[in-house]
């Protein structure tokens, strides 16, 4: 039977995840667009959580860990995907600032079909690059990495199976994320009305940029 610290694991595991950074802004993000997105990048994030996992119970992080070169390389790739997301967002906003009518006509909220602007907007991104975009911003999080060779030791019993701790905890870190980045989700979609409205999406998107480039940049210069 595994003796691990349940109540305190679960205790800094909900912390981590109420704490914002890159999962939860790619996961917003996305299902601002459309909740399938936000779900996918949902799952995409927790799947690179799992990778994690598998890495520190097969101990391939600890070697990555006790390599300056091999973690300095993980750190920057991070950083650099992350400044990439929000170059991309800050592009996207001047895009649809400078593609905006002017002067009379109808309102930018309608459409010719009377529908919402935004309403059918995602429709034309696929599921699987809303999954790989949150996959790719967990694998290279090394604070994903740390979390599993630092914190989590933390509450296993040292004279027990190590593996199947490890898998145990990683697996009940997994469920507790799905369950709390789906419910983002719905969040999100509940409000996705306001976020959709011109306005308020750009501020929306230019914000969620610029916090990908200052998380990418702190994540470069920070040791």
């Amino acid at each position: 039977m595994l003796s691990v610290n349940l109540a305190g694991f679960l205790g800094v595991v909900l912390l981590a995840y109420l704490v914002p950074g890159p999962d939860f802004l790619v996961i917003v993000r996305a299902a601002v667009l459309r909740p399938a997105l936000g779900r996918a990048a949902a799952l995409g994030a927790q799947t690179g959580l799992c990778v994690h996992m598998l890495a520190a119970a097969l101990g391939l992080s600890v070697i990555a860990a006790r390599s300056p070169a091999a973690f300095t390389a993980i750190k920057l790739a991070g950083a650099a995907y992350l400044v990439h997301l929000g170059v991309r967002a800050l592009i996207a906003v001047r895009r649809s600032r400078a593609g905006q009518p002017r002067g009379r006509g109808p309102s930018p909220d309608v459409r010719s079909d009377g529908r919402g602007d935004g309403e059918d907007e995602g429709h034309d991104i696929p599921w699987r690059g809303s999954f790989v975009q949150g996959l790719l911003t967990n694998i290279l999080n090394p604070k994903a990495a740390l979390f599993f060779l630092s914190v989590l030791p933390q509450f296993v019993d040292r004279g027990g199976p190590m593996t199947e701790q490890v898998f145990f905890l990683g697996v009940l870190d997994v469920v507790i994320g799905v369950v709390y980045w789906l419910a983002l989700v719905n969040v999100a979609a509940r409000l996705r009305t306001l976020l959709n409205r011109p306005a308020f999406r750009h501020r929306w998107e230019a914000t969620t940029g610029w916090l990908f480039i200052a998380i990418g940049v702190g994540l470069a210069t920070v040791g």
